[in-house]
């Protein structure tokens, strides 16, 4: 099944006419993932990649009703206003690609998408794939492979790099979520997780988090409360950062007490999930939870063990 994503995803590309835009249309099409319109104010009637741009969300809609997701690969200053085209246009679907949006804007896109009934990915995340069907996001798609393994993180080059691991030993993917680094982000890890438990194609999750924001104490709540049935790791980046200091991620900054590294791995460790020091530690663990479910998520053949 996977979650967000899947081979039935028809996406409309918000900026695409853009140099962003352009190149990422390009690489969605390479992927295989099934792009059917842009977006571009003012330049309706133009074409990227073969594929036709309209001057709204609403026109592109209008003649090409099968548009179920939304890439918005636009400026800061004009994500509010293709955040509310595509949420008004009740699109299922959208992912923000964009950093540096000013948190108003996304409190005003995400609440409004709530009362919609849209789900927002994002903003500042590369997106979300599942290998082998779709992708609605920016990330290399040769990294991933197909599995049984879901992902959800806060860190781009994180994802790579444990999807990267686990593909290189055998072990794919079923979906992978950027949540996003931003203190305002409309889907959380415990809202993910709650798709990923309902998932038949998933049969464990890795979280990746880091300081700042309560993502990971809410996921550690949610495991606990609902007994999440699927093995959990996790590991969280930044526990060497000092208090005060963003690292990174806009939302990467520790205050006092809340936000730190050991909040979370104690909450997550409190909830049962596996929380590992280094990627080494995490793969291990997806090894022995392998051996545990007969070698199902070994869906590849390693180029390493």
């Amino acid at each position: 099944m996977s979650i967000l994503a899947d081979e039935n995803t028809r996406i409309l590309v918000q900026g695409i006419t853009g140099k962003q835009g352009r190149f990422h249309t390009a690489k969605l099409l390479e992927s295989g993932a099934s792009v059917v319109a842009g977006v571009s104010p003012g330049k309706s009637g133009e074409g990227v990649e073969g594929i036709p741009v309209y001057g709204s969300s609403a026109e592109a809609l209008a003649r090409k009703p099968e548009i179920n997701a939304s890439l918005i690969l636009v400026p800061p200053k004009f994500v509010l206003s293709s955040g509310m085209e595509a949420v008004e246009a009740r699109i299922p679907l959208v992912v923000i690609i964009t950093e540096f949006t000013p948190v108003k804007d996304v409190l005003h896109i995400v609440t409004a998408a709530k009362k919609a009934g849209v789900q927002v990915v994002g903003p500042n995340t590369i997106g979300v794939i599942s290998p082998g069907k779709s992708k609605v996001g920016v990330m290399p798609s040769f990294i991933y492979k197909p599995g049984r393994i879901g992902i959800i993180s806060r860190s781009g080059t994180l994802t790579h790099e444990i999807s990267s691991n686990l593909s290189y030993r055998g072990y794919g993917q079923s979906t992978c979520v950027g949540i996003g680094g931003d203190p305002i982000i409309g889907m959380n890890h415990a809202e993910a997780l709650e798709r990923f438990s309902g998932d038949d194609d998933t049969d464990m999750v890795i979280l990746i988090g880091e300081i700042g924001g309560s993502s990971e104490e809410m996921a550690a709540e949610y495991i606990r409360r609902t007994r999440f049935s699927k093995p959990v790791a996790a590991i969280i980046a930044g526990s060497s950062a000092p208090p005060g200091k963003t690292m990174g991620h806009a939302g990467a900054i520790v205050s006092g007490n809340s936000g730190t590294a050991k909040s979370k791995i104690d909450a997550l460790k409190s909830a049962g999930v596996f929380v590992g020091e280094t990627m080494d530690q995490v793969i291990d663990f997806v090894k022995a939870c392998d051996k545990k479910l007969g070698g199902r998520l070994m869906t590849a053949e390693p180029v390493s063990d």
